[in-house]
């Protein structure tokens, strides 16, 4: 093992199972400017920090909101200003809309899984009716 890897920085394998996400989707976030490796080996192999690991998870939870790639990196863009920012900054002004939309996201989200289990409690309830009518039959 080299010394970048032993000092706390991952090869992409261990990012992808840390995280959850696969090589590819790990490479194509990267290629999408989501992430970036920190350094590369003397092989050039990637190689990530506990930053990058935490920003691919970041990713990970506004996928299913419906965030495309572009809002991701505009997101991505203003938290790393204001990740400085004094409390009072203008700059945190701009997380407004994305807070808007994440909520519209979940809401959407909700309404939909709402649908889901009534659609399951539909299902359930005809495969109970049709095993007592499939009962009654045969007594």
């Amino acid at each position: 093992m080299s010394d970048r890897v032993s000092a706390g920085l991952m090869q992409i394998g261990d990012v992808a199972a840390r995280t959850g996400l696969s090589l590819r989707t790990v490479r194509y976030y990267e290629e999408a400017g989501l992430v970036e490796p920190c350094e590369r080996s003397a092989g050039g192999f990637r190689l990530y920090s506990e930053a990058e690991c935490a920003r691919l998870e970041f990713v990970k939870r506004l996928k299913p909101l419906g965030f495309t790639l572009k809002e991701m990196r505009e997101l991505m863009d203003v938290l790393d200003v204001v990740q400085d920012a004094t409390p009072d900054d203008p700059a945190r002004r701009r997380l407004a809309p994305f807070a808007d939309a994440a909520e519209e996201h979940c809401r959407r989200l909700r309404s939909q899984l709402s649908d889901a289990q009534r659609l399951t409690n539909q299902l359930r309830a005809e495969s109970s009716r049709e095993e007592v009518v499939a009962h009654v039959r045969v007594d």
